[in-house]
């Protein structure tokens, strides 16, 4: 995809983003996403750049996409399928069956666990992470904590959607890279 259009289309996605200020506490914007998700056409638009983005990065050597609950569920497996490797999910705790391994966290206005199952990932399997936002890097950096317990080679952090303002990459310890930022 040339950058000209590249640039267009992620415009034209950054504009169907519909923000409900004070959602879900006062004083947060919150960017939904699924304004352009329920559009067939930006679905695949956002794929589509998703996937160049990985290339151009040369991140699309990868073994295993994890996609972070809930909104990494939805983009995680569609860029799995395109790069031909497996989908692990994470998950907040109590929703995994099996023997999983656990991590605490902070967000901008809660605290959380996730989880993973321990069988999901191989040592030195090279993992993408995907999620559809960060703001302060809270779930993505406990992630990649939680990965590298698990002696995986987090290869990059992409995400749709990222709050620059917030400096949330700078809590991850994985290169991060962002579609659309507000």
């Amino acid at each position: 995809m040339d950058s000209t259009l590249y640039d267009s289309t992620l415009s034209d996605l950054k504009d169907k983003i519909k923000s409900y200020p004070d959602f879900p506490k006062e004083g947060i914007i919150f960017r939904d996403i699924f304004s352009i998700l329920r559009d067939p056409a930006c679905l695949k638009s956002v794929i589509d750049l998703m996937v160049a983005k990985i290339e151009k990065l040369k991140w699309n050597d990868v073994d295993v996409i994890v996609g972070l609950e809930s909104r990494g569920f939805i983009l995680a497996p569609l860029l799995a399928v395109k790069l031909n490797a497996g989908f692990v999910p994470i998950r907040k705790k109590g929703r995994l069956p099996g023997v999983c391994k656990e991590i605490a966290y902070t967000l901008e206005y809660r605290s959380d666990v996730l989880e993973i199952q321990e069988d999901s990932i191989n040592q030195g399997q090279r993992v993408l992470v995907i999620d559809d936002l960060i703001a302060t890097g809270g779930s993505l950096g406990a992630t990649c904590k939680l990965l590298k317990g698990l002696d995986a080679k987090v290869v990059g952090c992409l995400v749709l959607l990222e709050l620059d303002q917030l400096e949330g990459s700078k809590n991850v310890d994985a290169p991060v890279e962002s579609l659309i930022t507000f």
